[in-house]
């Protein structure tokens, strides 16, 4: 209505302007022709000229309003360009507008018509630029006639106001099809946010220049205009929980991360607070993909049928499928497809960026799934929290083949498939990130990329060391009579000096298990070593640390002989003898065991029996122990040359070590002899020979 009446009033002045220059055009034009008349004598009195002429008002000749009523016609006319400088020119012309002290009614109303014209432009400018399918061209002239009427500041703000809804109409055109390509979408979606914030930019500068005060607000806009694109791709990615929507993320991490690169060169620092609004999505998005990779993983019901059946997977680790079932192998397979899903999601970016938040994801996933292959073996695990997977586990690893397929299955995913796998995407995205993101957040590091290795490794070790501690408290605890290791068999001893029975044993053992290691995990001589060497420091370490051993040894009323301590001695060098001859010597499985003997001579000390004269040289231990190697290897069938001292010169040389930087606890050099090629007769009865006989 209000805006009716304005068009309605300049309609009125413009008539009233036109009715006035007519009445005084035909007065003109009368008078000229009395004129002509009078000089040819025939002139004629027209009174009524006069009464016409003192009837009009007199302000038609004021000029103040004169300039009113040609503003009114060009404001009628939507003569913008004219009004515009005609309101220049009276500013610079009138006295009444420069306030040079005239107070008076006329010049106070004079000014207030002239701002209520100049308003009124003001007005029709505003209403132009808020249409919405205004051109381009039309926009500009619009704002540079605002910014000439001194509207700089309002003229910005109607200017950002079209370009946000020019982007909004672009981006409800596209929204319908993001449900075609939803892995894709924010892809589109960032070049039409960002293009638009680019272009915002630019003719920002072209139209208001480089004032700080726009460009501030160029800066706020586009922040606005980011958090409307973030909340655009969370309310239009797929089901969070999908790898369409981890693909999507990336893409938009990708993408978007991409362009505000290119607008840095604009003046515009988007990057870190795109991050921060991203973060959550992200987050979101890999915390359900992973909790069901995790279902996934510790589903050991059966095969997927939908799950593709990579060859890069089936060969390595088919070798370990055993006659009873393929579940183990069929979860590892599973385990490597999940990974490699995820893994083929990711973008260049979104590793650079949320590289350490995936690999600690990883590592909580295998930690998960070795969790499900330490209850798949015999014997109680001392983690509590695996009794969650009691009513998951299927399949129990019973033989000893089955077992060290099991861990077969779980060394080659970790240092075979795994770790290559990461480190591939790892090294590629690195190669093709964008430079211009390089400093917002630096790329996951070495050091980063090592400490999941580490981490990896500790939980495999986890996996290692309850299969070596169920194994040995297994071949302890069922022995019977001598060959049961226990303080007994060193209260007495005589006879011919060989090591005792329960360690005649255990070397028979370790002979039967490398055997079956070498067929089971044929290729794998590290993990073969690694096991085998655990299994030895196993058995010392119980021993060094079971109380009633030593209890038996501190009790006064035992009857101790030195021919105890001599076999304690002597078994404590058997042992390290045989790690030595099969490869896969250890300065830990020696320190327990010099540990054991200095423990031993301490308590026998105490007990009134000298250790000087008990024992013997080292030589002859080391001598005895070899000696003693060879004729069990004799009794037992083998075909095998005596050792000889110069098959180790130096028993340094090749031990297994723990090491952080390593994939796993193994020699790094190769023996000529091991347990598993040694030829062995049969082991399930092997013949021992008693030292007391």
């Amino acid at each position: 209505m209000e805006h009716e009446l304005v068009e309605l009033r300049k309609h009125i002045s413009a008539q009233g302007i036109l009715v006035r220059n007519l009445i005084t055009g035909v007065c003109r034009e009368l008078e000229e022709w009395n004129q002509a008349n009078a000089d040819n004598g025939e002139a004629q009195p027209f009174p009524e000229i006069s009464e016409v002429e003192d009837s009009l008002p007199r302000e038609a000749e004021d000029p103040m309003m004169i300039f009113l009523e040609k503003i009114d016609v060009l404001l009628a006319e939507h003569k913008v360009e004219e009004a515009i400088d005609a309101f220049d020119a009276e500013e610079r012309n009138s006295i009444e507008l420069k306030g040079s002290g005239d107070t008076s009614s006329e010049a106070f109303s004079y000014k207030s018509a002239f701002l209520e014209r100049k308003a009124m432009l003001e007005d029709q400018l505003v209403e132009i630029c808020e249409q919405p399918l205004i051109g381009t061209a039309e926009l500009k002239n619009a704002l540079s006639a605002l910014i000439k009427l001194g509207k700089g500041s309002s003229a910005h703000q109607l200017f950002l106001k079209s370009y946000g809804l020019r982007l909004q109409r672009k981006v409800e055109v596209f929204l319908p099809s993001c449900s075609v390509c939803p892995r894709t979408f924010p892809a589109t979606l960032s070049r039409l946010v960002f293009s638009m914030i680019s272009l915002t930019t630019k003719e920002s500068g072209s139209i208001f220049g480089d004032n700080p005060i726009y460009t501030n607000r160029i800066v706020q806009w586009a922040e606005w205009e980011i958090e409307y694109f973030v909340r655009l791709v969370k309310e239009n990615a797929p089901s969070s929980e999908t790898v369409s929507a981890l693909h999507a993320a990336s893409v938009c991490v990708q993408d978007s991360l991409k362009y505000c690169s290119m607008l840095e060169s604009q003046g515009l620092k988007l990057s870190k607070l795109l991050l921060v609004l991203l973060q959550p999505f992200i987050e979101e998005v890999l915390e359900l993909n992973f909790r069901r990779a995790r279902k996934m993983v510790l589903d050991f019901t059966g095969v997927d049928e939908s799950m593709p059946l990579s060859p890069h997977f089936i060969s390595p680790l088919s070798a370990f499928a055993t006659s009873s079932d393929n579940i183990l192998i069929d979860s590892g397979i599973r385990f490597m497809y999940i990974i490699e899903d995820i893994l083929e999601q990711l973008t260049p970016l979104a590793v650079l960026h949320f590289g350490e938040n995936v690999l600690t994801r990883i590592s909580h996933l295998f930690d998960k799934y070795i969790d499900a292959l330490v209850r798949a073996l015999p014997g109680p695990s001392d983690d509590e929290s695996l009794t969650e997977l009691k009513e998951v586990i299927t399949f129990r690893a019973e033989t000893d083949s089955e077992q060290l397929a099991l861990l077969g299955v779980a060394f080659t995913i970790l240092d075979e498939l795994l770790h290559p796998m990461v480190m591939k995407v790892w090294s590629s995205k690195s190669e093709k990130k964008d430079e211009g993101n390089k400093n917002i957040i630096p790329n996951t590091s070495t050091t980063e990329l090592k400490e999941w290795k580490r981490h990896l490794q500790h939980s495999f070790d986890k996996l290692r060391d309850h299969f070596c501690r169920q194994y040995v408290l297994t071949f302890i605890y069922s022995g019977e009579g001598k060959t049961r290791l226990n303080a007994q068999i060193y209260l007495s001893g005589n006879g011919e000096p060989l090591p005792s029975l329960p360690f005649q044993a255990l070397f028979a053992k370790l002979q039967q298990l490398a055997i079956i290691a070498g067929d089971v995990l044929l290729g794998k001589e590290k993990l073969q070593k690694v096991l085998l060497a655990r299994l030895t420091e196993t058995v010392l370490m119980w021993l060094s640390n079971e109380h009633d051993f030593w209890a038996v040894f501190e009790d006064a009323s035992t009857q101790l002989q030195p021919l105890g301590l001599l076999q304690l001695v002597l078994d404590m060098h058997f042992t390290i003898e045989i790690a030595i001859y099969a490869g896969y010597h250890s300065r830990y499985v020696e320190q327990i065991a010099n540990d054991i003997i200095a423990q031993a001579k301490r308590i026998f000390s105490s007990r009134g029996i000298n250790p000087q004269r008990a024992l013997k040289s080292d030589k002859w231990f080391r001598e005895t122990a070899r000696t003693a190697i060879n004729k069990l290897m004799a009794a037992s069938g083998s075909d095998t040359s005596e050792i000889e001292e110069e098959h180790h010169p130096n028993l340094h040389d090749g031990m297994v070590s723990d090491s952080d930087d390593t994939t796993s606890s193994s020699s790094t050099v190769e023996s000529d002899e091991s347990f598993a090629s040694a030829i062995m007769g049969e082991l399930e009865s092997p013949s021992f020979t008693d030292p007391e006989a």
